[in-house]
């Protein structure tokens, strides 16, 4: 694992910096968005992604939101558990303890009926939506335990609630994620972690999406990362006796139903 430190300087002191903020697929779009958001609030970066390219609209948008943010890239792959395990530890022993994990991986949202399914396309939907979230968590969740504070977000959607015709291999992986964040918030919330499940109902007015609308697009449908990003915020801040531990974001232009 390759470990870069941006901007050069060394460390400060633990007692100078909020805490550090993780995102496990800090690209373009959201993940660029929480960098910014989160080292607005005095946090310092830790980006992990399978290229340090990859993860340079973040890098630069945690440095715009504020300069002296320390910012770490990690290289990782969310479809190699153990290897994204060892990354965050690596991580943690260079930098300090993770206090913000958010894991902000999507799986391809391949169309398909469900019989035309292959066994490699379940398989690496759980490893990528479910076994590499569990990976992430369990390399911070017991200094967690121990400090007794953290967060962590595992970005999610609506697929989690309901199977798919169309997309059954999308509407699995999140159903498993959605299992996971459930049942570390069910045995680890009474020890101070904040477990969020977030489902996103919409689509981001991110590059990927762009393209796949390309000029048909309603901007007025799309939600901002900006937007879903501050929703990040105000739920980590919630206080601890009125925690969400499931929190759904869509534009009020969007049509939803269960």
């Amino acid at each position: 694992m390759g470990h870069d430190c941006t901007p050069g300087s060394a460390l400060p002191e633990a007692t100078e910096r909020p805490g550090i903020c993780a995102i496990v697929g800090a690209g373009q779009g959201l993940g660029a968005a929480l960098a910014e958001r989160f080292a607005r609030g005095g946090f310092d970066i830790a980006l992990l992604s399978r290229s340090e390219n990859s993860a340079e609209a973040a890098r630069k948008a945690a440095l715009a939101a504020r300069p002296t943010t320390q910012v770490w890239h990690q290289s990782a792959d969310a479809t190699e558990p153990a290897s994204l395990e060892r990354a965050l530890l690596a991580l943690s022993a260079d930098a300090g303890p993770i206090d913000v994990l958010i894991y902000n991986v999507r799986g391809a949202f391949t169309k398909c009926e469900p019989l035309d399914m292959t066994y490699d396309m379940l398989e690496e939907a759980f490893r990528m939506e479910v076994a590499g979230a569990f990976a992430a968590a369990k390399a911070v969740l017991p200094g967690m335990r121990t400090r007794g504070h953290g967060t962590i977000f595992f970005s999610s959607a609506t697929a989690a609630f309901r199977g798919s015709a169309t997309h059954p291999v999308y509407a699995i992986g999140k159903f498993g994620l959605r299992a996971l964040s459930q049942s570390l918030t069910k045995a680890y919330a009474k020890d101070g972690v904040h477990i969020v499940h977030m489902r996103l109902d919409c689509d981001l007015d991110v590059p990927i999406m762009q393209g796949i609308y390309g000029t048909a697009r309603d901007q007025a449908g799309l939600a901002d990362p900006n937007d879903v990003a501050e929703t990040y915020w105000l739920t980590y801040q919630q206080p601890k006796g009125a925690w969400s531990n499931e929190v759904e974001i869509r534009p009020h232009t969007e049509t939803w139903t269960y």
